[in-house]
């Protein structure tokens, strides 16, 4: 049956459910690795402080006996972690008797003063080429979608999102959020194409995500990975498992829950600590018994980009650019155009994050601790509402066609440009070992093949596994 062009392009309307069990889950998750982190960073400063108690302190120059306090004011300029000027001044001026002084609110006072500078988000393809001078050769019918495009409501929703995180931490002098995370995001924008597809535009750095597990596709992993407390085995993305092959990241579960099983038994485990084990314990049952349903993407091996939560499970009927978990995205670099889905939800106070796969690409020196990406020069595009009523694996040359395509309702891309191919990285079996020949035979010649006759079944051989490290907490 012959379709009009208009047809080919036409979105079809697929309504699918909000992910929230999925996102709920990879919350959860997440949150218990940032406490793991934070017990561990704990215990190694009680060591070093215990340590340091026990050492013998140098001894003094001895120094004249004071007749009085020191009084005046000294000023000290330092530039925090964070990336932040910080000048602090200290006054000190004569007072009363400590009796009266401790009752007084004024005598021991402190005032801290933030400044953050708001930043406006680009709105001309102009000052979207001050970032990528290449945008509109590699897309031209952006232009034309820029000039008629509105400012994303999270873009702003984002920043305040930034700047409540950092009044919270600011008030229980706690540290900030960096500078360079502060402000990764240039711009979102809400395009439309002639053809009504809502396309979600994002203009950003980009951080790695290195979680994912497949026992289908990848049933080995590496030992630092499988016994890792802050590798995720979940995406947002997953499917039904497709094989009985068990996920490698189980056996590191099941090791974790034996052990937290043998520290409740020990009679000198403090209460609150096993209240935490239990809450622990039982979060492990409920990763195994997801692992066993599902598979997920690999971030070492798929191409996917990551998008704040709070976006991917807003309510589709009020915000219907919103990107949803597998939508088709397109990622463009320079002058390259790389081919992608949403595949997992990340941190609701930053943006622009790919997939190790997606990250080795732009940058061969990327890994789970560096970026490929530190400037706002990444731009990332999702077809709203596009994503598929079924999830199944990663099929890359089904996902390069559909974004060839949703690229065509906007213009298509420009001449001597096309979509990165992905390959199939994933290990694969090894060829089976031909059987051994009876003593005294002679081999000779492989017969002639019979026609229609099925090939020979071959022994399945369990592929090798990937090299990358553990993934950093946070990233």
């Amino acid at each position: 049956m012959k379709q009009s062009l208009k047809d080919l392009v036409k979105p079809e309307k697929v309504l699918i459910k909000t992910d929230t069990t999925d996102i709920e889950r990879q919350i959860r998750a997440r949150y218990e690795a940032e406490m793991q982190e934070l017990r561990e960073n704990q215990e190694k400063e009680l060591a070093a402080l215990k340590k340091a108690q026990v050492e013998t302190p140098r001894e003094a120059p001895e120094e004249p006996a004071p007749t009085d306090m020191t009084l005046g004011s000294v000023s000290d300029v330092r530039e925090l972690r964070s990336g932040i000027p910080f000048k602090t001044e200290v006054t000190v001026t004569k007072g009363g008797i400590a009796s009266i002084e401790r009752k007084d609110a004024a005598s021991y006072a402190a005032s801290y003063q933030l400044t953050i500078k708001a930043p406006t988000p680009a709105k001309t393809i102009t000052e979207l080429e001050t970032s990528n001078k290449s945008l509109s050769k590699v897309l031209p019918g952006l232009p034309a979608l820029v000039e008629k495009a509105e400012v994303s409501p999270w873009f702003y929703r984002l920043y305040d999102e930034k700047t409540t995180r950092i009044r919270r931490s600011a008030n229980t002098l706690n540290e900030l959020l960096t500078k360079h995370n502060l402000y990764d995001c240039e711009t979102m924008l809400h395009l439309q194409a002639p053809t009504g597809r809502k396309i979600f535009f994002l203009q950003a750095e980009m951080d790695v995500v290195s979680d994912g597990s497949d026992g289908d596709r990848l049933p080995t992993m590496p030992e630092e990975i499988v016994n890792s407390t802050h590798y995720q085995p979940y995406t947002s993305y997953g499917w039904p498992k497709k094989t009985r092959t068990p996920n490698p990241l189980i056996a590191g579960f099941e090791r974790r829950i034996a052990a937290g099983q043998k520290e409740l038994e020990e009679k000198g485990t403090p209460a609150e600590r096993k209240t935490w084990l239990r809450d622990r314990i039982a979060m492990l049952k409920r990763g195994i018994e997801d692992m066993k349903a599902r598979s997920f993407l690999i971030a070492e091996y798929d191409p996917f980009i990551v998008i704040p939560v709070s976006i991917i499970t807003a309510n589709s009927s009020r915000d219907p650019f919103a990107p949803r978990v597998g939508d088709y995205a397109v990622v463009v670099h320079g002058e390259k155009i790389y081919p992608a889905i949403v595949g997992d939800g990340g941190p609701t106070f930053k943006v622009g994050e790919a997939s190790l796969r997606m990250a080795r690409e732009i940058n061969p020196k990327s890994s789970p601790y560096s970026r490929p990406i530190s400037d706002l020069t990444v731009s990332y595009l999702v077809f709203s509402g596009s994503r598929e009523e079924e999830r199944q694996p990663p099929d890359y040359v089904k996902w390069r066609q559909k974004c060839h395509e949703l690229l065509g309702e906007m213009g298509g891309v420009g001449e001597g440009y096309s979509l990165h191919e992905w390959q199939d990285l994933l290990p694969k079996p090894a060829p089976p070992e031909p059987a051994p020949a009876a003593p005294g035979a002679t081999p000779g010649p492989p017969g002639p093949a019979v026609p229609g006759a099925p090939d020979a079944p071959t022994a399945p051989v369990t592929p090798a596994a990937p090299v990358s490290p553990p993934a950093a907490p946070g990233q």
